[in-house]
């Protein structure tokens, strides 16, 4: 009986999974926002990985288009807890994913479990909740990017960074770039160190 695993290379499992954090009204983010997500998706596709986003408009669903478009997986993390009221209750759109996770947590406890389950988050033009985002990751100290552009959030979390009294601790795992293409290349770098670190600790 032949091996299933047999031509699949274990490298390419489990596929690095990475969230796109920003906002779903982009009104104050400037013109470049939207074509700024879009490579993101695109760049993530490209490279093997996974999106993960909120399951929601503007920057993340930009992203998501992207990601589809270049033939990626995108799986979405709802705050509702059906398919109906995420559409319905919440408006939040449901194209551009293969899988949506219904939490029925609300945003607060959507956004925990967004950035839980991902390698790692990128930051795009936002506000309270992409700063939430941010924040969850950064106790968790995943590896995050932050997306330098027209908008403030970027200046907003280089200053939370500053005055956290951990900014040497977390510095080799932020990365900054304006450029999508810059940005994922530089993340997937510090995955790869933060993944084999989480391996040696189990090992």
């Amino acid at each position: 009986m032949q091996d299933i695993r047999e031509g699949i290379e274990e490298k390419n499992f489990p596929k690095v999974k990475i969230c796109i954090s920003g906002a779903a009204d982009t009104s104050h983010c400037g013109d470049s926002a939207f074509a700024i997500a879009e490579g993101l998706g695109r760049e993530i596709a490209e490279h093997g990985a996974v999106l993960v986003d909120g399951a929601t408009t503007g920057f993340p669903f930009w992203a998501a288009k992207g990601a589809k478009l270049a033939g990626g997986i995108v799986v979405g993390i709802s705050p509702a807890s059906t398919e109906k009221e995420h559409i319905e209750v919440y408006k939040l759109p449901i194209a551009y994913h293969d899988l949506i996770i219904y939490t029925g947590s609300g945003y607060s406890g959507r956004n925990l479990l967004l950035t839980r389950t991902a390698d790692a988050v990128i930051e795009g033009c936002g506000r309270m909740g992409t700063i939430n985002e941010f924040t969850i990751a950064f106790e968790d100290r995943k590896p995050i990017g932050i997306m330098e552009g027209e908008w403030e959030t970027d200046e907003v979390l280089k200053m939370l960074i500053e005055k956290s009294h951990r900014a040497e601790e977390m510095a080799g795992k932020i990365v900054y770039a304006s450029d999508p293409k810059e940005m994922i290349e530089k993340l997937l770098v510090v995955i790869e160190k933060y993944k084999a670190d989480n391996e040696k600790r189990v090992l």
